[in-house]
């Protein structure tokens, strides 16, 4: 049986980040004894937690096999940005259908609403990129940073609102 490579190393960023994980979620059973809300506010706090945990390992694959691809040549930064967004997509579904959301039936579908989703930031996050590092020459290792600003807010929306449900 062949493991995808997102699925490896996701597992291993949860693995050695689940020690500060518990810790964290430790902190936050002690703020809700002292935050006078209901479970079902706790809840939804919890799950935009678990949402944002996922995102920071999507945003760390999808620069990271961005940033390989401008390391061996910078002409390379779209193939890298859609690389990166491929596997990352693959991840961010992985870990939302089952840790965050916890979305066990139609997988399929969902998994098509995930890339459909992803791909709309892919498109704006991508032509944001090119105009940039083409037409206004800011650096491509910072390009993509700054691009964060923009489709992160997106695609939680998007993903919370549809691609989840």
């Amino acid at each position: 049986m062949l493991i995808p490579a997102n699925a490896v190393l996701s597992v291993c960023v949860t693995v050695y980040a689940g020690d500060y994980l518990k810790k964290i979620f430790m902190l936050l059973e002690k703020i809700k004894e002292r935050l006078n809300i209901s479970d079902k506010q706790w809840q939804e706090l919890i799950r935009f937690i678990k949402f944002c945990i996922v995102g920071v390992s999507n945003t760390v694959i999808s620069l990271g096999i961005y940033y390989i691809f401008i390391v061996f040549d910078p002409k390379l930064y779209i193939i890298g940005n859609i690389v990166g967004f491929v596997v990352s997509v693959l991840n961010s579904y992985f870990w939302n259908s089952r840790f965050v959301f916890k979305k066990t039936d139609e997988k399929a579908k969902t998994l098509f609403k995930t890339f459909a989703a992803y791909g709309s930031n892919l498109f704006i996050g991508t032509a944001i990129l090119y105009i940039f590092v083409d037409v206004i020459k800011i650096s491509e290792f910072i390009a993509p940073l700054l691009g964060l600003l923009i489709t992160v807010p997106l695609n939680y929306f998007i993903n919370k609102n549809w691609a989840m449900k």
